[in-house]
């Protein structure tokens, strides 16, 4: 009587043996997308984020979730999105959109990394200590478009010489470049979308 209840003690246990295990397996890894933009706005961007994923080893849907939050370009909506990543404690966020989306990600979180891609100078707008050291959370890449802007524009003025007002057309609540272009030294319209 032993053995057979020895028996099917063990059979039981390599039954449910598989099912313990596969409870057991590490979740896939959860990126954060949190985005000012809509979307739509983001189709082509999008393929190149998902293919350099796949380039370093990382499949949507296979071996890496992806949340995305949009915020269809209302900027006060960032903050309760970047709370909503942090909330489902996703491994990293990654912060498109310019600087309104990654100062959001940035007050929403210490502790869940934050990659970003801005065109103006984060080391000016507080985001990192240092370009060679961001130190925190927080890395990414910038293009330092609001540097380049204004000489873009001063390229544009020798190449269009007779050309009295040139019209640039931004965001509103873009935080740096309302500002930097009306210190350009000839004078522009802006026009706010």
């Amino acid at each position: 009587m032993r053995r057979r209840h020895f028996i099917a003690l063990l059979s039981g246990a390599a039954a449910t043996w598989p099912l313990a295990a596969r409870a057991q397996q590490p979740s896939l890894p959860m990126i954060g997308f949190l985005s000012s933009a809509s979307s739509d706005e983001y189709t082509i961007r999008l393929r190149a984020f998902r293919q350099g994923l796949k380039d370093v080893g990382y499949v949507e849907g296979q071996n890496a979730t992806i949340e995305y939050r949009w915020a269809d370009d209302q900027y006060n909506r960032l903050p309760a999105l970047a709370a909503e990543l942090v909330h489902r404690q996703v491994n990293v966020i990654v912060a498109g959109g310019g600087t309104p989306s990654v100062m959001a990600a940035k007050a929403a979180t210490t502790s869940i990394p934050i990659v970003f891609a801005v065109s103006n100078d984060p080391v000016a707008i507080g985001l990192v200590a240092s370009l060679d050291k961001p130190g925190d959370n927080i890395t990414g890449v910038t293009s330092l478009n609001v540097e380049l802007g204004p000489k873009r524009l001063e390229l544009l003025r020798e190449l269009l010489p007779t050309a009295t007002t040139i019209a640039v057309l931004i965001n509103p609540s873009s935080r740096d470049l309302g500002d930097r272009c009306t210190r350009c030294r000839w004078s522009i319209t802006i026009a706010h979308s």
